[in-house]
Order: structure tokens, then C-alpha cells, then sequence
């Protein structure tokens, strides 16, 4: 039987954007330098973000209040629809509010979704092989941090929606071996301030 591990899985939303996405706000760029001034202290082992420009560049900020600790593009980590539901999935009195959120998004984008979802689980989430704890970053985006928290607390696979997270805002799921999945902290922005 092969030894494992703790994962600590450090989830942020890219921080505050521009109008048109391409980047970041002043203010956003601030909010990453903090998350990365917070976070200075966790023995992370990688920063995985998605391939947007904003959460690249919320990255590539906190990653330079770091030591040493890699950041790399991952297509998983990236922003995507999860789950599209069927309409008896969900409650039937917020069920046609959320299929027009969901069907907002065009078919073409929602049909690649369930894939990257579920190789973000693989990617992501569980203990990790060997005997040392692991603490890995992602800089992702609001559905797939709703997905991973859903997923982690077991909750129907629609209850991604709902779970909403503040720009550079902090959440940490622990999967230890033999344990359910845990929910640390979610949403913390302790770090940012007030305004």
C-alpha cells in the first residue's frame, strides 16, 4: 500500500478586474500583493492558475511575495461552467433563476465544462502520494472554487451555484488520508482592506 499524505488546497478568485477582464485594477493588483503578503509563510509547493490574464497576473503577483515557489498556467484551474443542471436537480423555487444563470453562458463553453471539472478533482483534491503534507495554491475563478468547495462537502452536484467568492479572497480545503475532506476556511478576506 502506497504511503499518503495531507493536502492543504489554498483556493483564491483572481482579484479585482478591469471592465473588459484583460487585467487587473489598480485595486486588484493590490488585493493579489496582500494575498501574497498572507500567504509568505505557507510552505506552498506550487501556484497553479488559470489561463485568463487575470488570474495569470494575480498569480504572477503573489507569487512574487514568495520564495522561490513556481506558478504555472493549468487549464483546469481556468473559468468554466462545472455542471449545467437539470431543471428537477434543483429546488423548484429557484430553479428557473438558475437555469437562465447557467443558460446564459453560450453551449459551446458550458459543453467542455464538465471535463475540466472533473480533472480538476483529479488534479486538486485527496491527499497526496508519499509521506510529506503538500500546500498548493490555485488562482482560479468563482464557479470552479463553488465546484471544488461542493465537491469537498459533498453537497448535489448543482450546488456549485450559489457559492459565491470575493477577488482574492481566500479559502482552504485539508484532505487528510482516512478523513472526509475538511473545509478550513472559505471566503476569508481578512488579509484586504475594508473598502
Amino acid at each position: 500500500m502506497t504511503a499518503t499524505a495531507t493536502r492543504h488546497l489554498y483556493l483564491t478568485r483572481h482579484g479585482e478586474a478591469t471592465p473588459d477582464e484583460r487585467a487587473l485594477t489598480d485595486h486588484g493588483r493590490r488585493q493579489a500583493v496582500l494575498l501574497g503578503e498572507r500567504l509568505r509563510n505557507v510552505p506552498l509547493t506550487a501556484v497553479h492558475h488559470g489561463p485568463l490574464p487575470r488570474a495569470a497576473q494575480t498569480a504572477r503577483l503573489i507569487a512574487a511575495q514568495l520564495d522561490d515557489v513556481p506558478a504555472h498556467a493549468c487549464e483546469p484551474a481556468g473559468d468554466y461552467v462545472p455542471h449545467t443542471p437539470e431543471r428537477d436537480e434543483l429546488p423548484p423555487d429557484a430553479a428557473d433563476l438558475l437555469l437562465d444563470f447557467v443558460h446564459r453562458v453560450p453551449a459551446d463553453e458550458r459543453a467542455h465544462g464538465p471535463r475540466l471539472a472533473h480533472e480538476a478533482l483529479e488534479r486538486f483534491t485527496g491527499p497526496v502520494p508519499g509521506a510529506e503534507d503538500r500546500h498548493e495554491l490555485v488562482v482560479t475563478h468563482n464557479f470552479l472554487i463553488g465546484w471544488l468547495v461542493r465537491a469537498a462537502l459533498d453537497a448535489p452536484p448543482w450546488r456549485w451555484m450559489g457559492l459565491n467568492h470575493d477577488n482574492a479572497a481566500l479559502t482552504v480545503l485539508r484532505y487528510r488520508p482516512g478523513f472526509p475532506a475538511s473545509l478550513v476556511s472559505y471566503n476569508d478576506t481578512s488579509h484586504l482592506p475594508v473598502a
